[in-house]
């Protein structure tokens, strides 16, 4: 009898040992990672023949017999991301604990709406469709900007993470959400007198014009003062922009470019474009509403990737024959 209850408490160790070991064990039954998709509702054994199946798990039993052992614990649906071998009971905890795969997109300062277009597509979230429509309505941004057409100048530049199967206007509210974030601490900072409409407008033709830090305030000046002295803009981005809009920019700036009457052309039509040409980042925004103060009406590239500023139309010619014989 005794030999008898021996041998079954051994066996029964035995037993609790070769299961430990197996939970334990890790597995990758394939060599590339995996991603697998568990859908809300789907039940416990679905689960473990689905992670079977895609070579996360080995065998599902020693995945199962863990989860029964812990009946408070809900395995999370999801997109799940397996790229190294794991044993049954880190999949089983990585899952409980709902650590879902997030995928990245980035959106660089200065994107405009149909560089957003691209970046949203390329990972793949939502289609092309979804997410132009998306970006093109209005309404998330109304109650800040009536006036606005589309969502251009409020996607705000950021890496932002959305799981598998973020709508597309969920994709446009975060990015619409971050933007209200950070205008709202700028203007509570600087008070702007100008209207959201017109400084969106005008960070975005700094965004565009230079990349050097400490440029933006200065380029915001020169436009300001060109707007009060009733002189164009004459800002190359907004010629790029208007030929995008009609779909005709073909990677350079022509002479018909430079004439073709848009709204967005600033070298036919005075004062801002009807819109931004692009998503501004934290400091175009800060230089729109915080300008230099300056006497500069002129400047053009200085040949080293900065600029060079002029106050008259004669300084501003020679800084132009520099630039030339430089180029």
């Amino acid at each position: 009898m005794q030999a008898g209850l021996a041998a079954a408490a051994l066996a029964m160790v035995a037993l609790m040992a070769y299961t430990l070991w197996q939970a334990n064990r890790p597995y990758r039954g394939r060599p590339s990672p995996v991603f697998v998709e568990i859908a809300p509702g789907t039940s416990s054994r679905s689960i473990a023949a689905r992670l079977r199946e895609a070579g996360v798990l080995r065998r599902e039993w020693p995945f199962l017999l863990f989860y029964y052992l812990s009946p408070g614990r809900k395995l999370k649906a999801g997109e799940y991301l397996f790229d190294r071998p794991m044993s049954a009971r880190e999949v089983l905890n990585k899952m409980a604990r709902g650590e879902v795969y997030y995928h990245s997109v980035t959106i660089p300062e200065g994107y405009n709406i149909f560089d957003v277009i691209q970046a949203v597509t390329a990972g793949k979230l939502v289609e092309r469709a979804e997410i132009e429509q998306a970006v093109r309505n209005s309404a998330l941004i109304a109650d800040l900007d009536p006036a606005a057409r589309t969502l251009e100048g409020y996607l705000f530049p950021d890496t932002y993470y959305f799981q598998r199967h973020t709508t597309a206007r969920e994709i446009a509210a975060a990015m619409v959400s971050r933007f209200r974030k950070v205008y709202g601490e700028l203007e509570a900072r600087y008070q702007p007198r100008r209207p959201v409409h017109e400084v969106v407008t005008m960070a975005s033709l700094i965004e565009k014009e230079t990349g050097v830090p400490g440029e933006w305030p200065l380029v915001a000046g020169v436009f300001y003062n060109r707007q009060q002295a009733g002189l164009p803009l004459q800002c190359d981005p907004t010629v790029i922009y208007a030929a995008l809009v009609a779909g005709r920019y073909r990677g350079t700036i022509y002479q018909r470019d430079l004439e073709y009457d848009s709204p967005y052309n600033t070298y036919r039509r005075r004062g801002l474009p009807p819109g931004p040409i692009a998503n501004p980042g934290r400091a175009s925004l800060e230089a729109a509403m915080a300008p230099t103060v300056t006497d500069y009406l002129y400047f053009v590239s200085d040949g080293r990737n900065g600029h060079r500023f002029s106050a008259n139309l004669q300084d501003h010619a020679r800084a132009v024959t520099r630039y030339r014989r430089r180029k």
